[in-house]
């Protein structure tokens, strides 16, 4: 006759609990014999491992806006300002001064204000070594005075490229450039110089 079942109770300390899991935290689960009903000496280490760390999102690249040019430029690198255009006076032919001085020392190079072609590159009285510009607008640069001429009649130049050096040749109380814009290639069709660089985006 088989032997009669009956029931067992389990101490305590075999009684398994439902545990929240605790990041990081380790915590013991009594394991259970059911050939005794005892609580083995044996626990059993459950640890709950922390969640992988969330990279922050990447801030967006800064945006570089893209240099703009408006193909002119000064007739010099450091340009500074000395005798107006329009400043009346009996020295000059037509009663007011028909370009603007830049100061500088001689030997300072000299650029081309914009894209051209060169019409003049020699030397012309009271405007010493002179070069004169055909600008793709049609109007006329003209560089005076200079040291040395760099260019040639006929030569197309880039807008920044050098024509020469400054220098006091001609009528002139000493070193300067003496820069003019025309409406035509000939003395008496000048205009406000600065006006017109500063109109092309020129900072003077």
């Amino acid at each position: 006759m088989p032997a009669q079942a009956r029931r067992i109770a389990l101490p305590r300390a075999a009684r398994i609990g439902i545990a929240a899991a605790v990041t990081g935290v380790s915590f013991v689960l009594p394991l259970v014999t059911a050939m005794n009903a005892q609580a083995t000496s044996t626990p059993a280490a459950v640890v709950v491992a922390a969640p992988a760390a969330v990279a922050p999102a990447a801030a967006p690249a800064a945006v570089v806006p893209a240099a703009v040019t408006s193909g002119y430029v000064a007739p010099l690198a450091a340009p500074v300002l000395g005798e107006a255009y329009g400043v009346a006076g009996a020295m000059w032919a037509s009663g007011h001064h028909t370009g603007q001085d830049f100061v500088c020392s001689t030997g300072t190079p000299l650029r081309a204000v914009a894209n051209g072609v060169v019409v003049k590159a020699a030397y012309d009285g009271a405007y010493g070594n002179e070069v004169e510009l055909k600008l793709a607008d049609g109007k006329y640069a003209q560089y005076a005075h200079l040291s040395s001429i760099g260019v040639k009649v006929g030569q197309s130049v880039a807008a920044g490229q050098q024509l020469g050096y400054s220098g006091a040749t001609g009528n002139v109380t000493g070193p300067h450039l003496h820069f003019e814009v025309r409406t035509g290639p000939d003395y008496g069709s000048d205009i406000n110089p600065v006006s017109y660089l500063r109109a092309h985006g020129v900072a003077l």
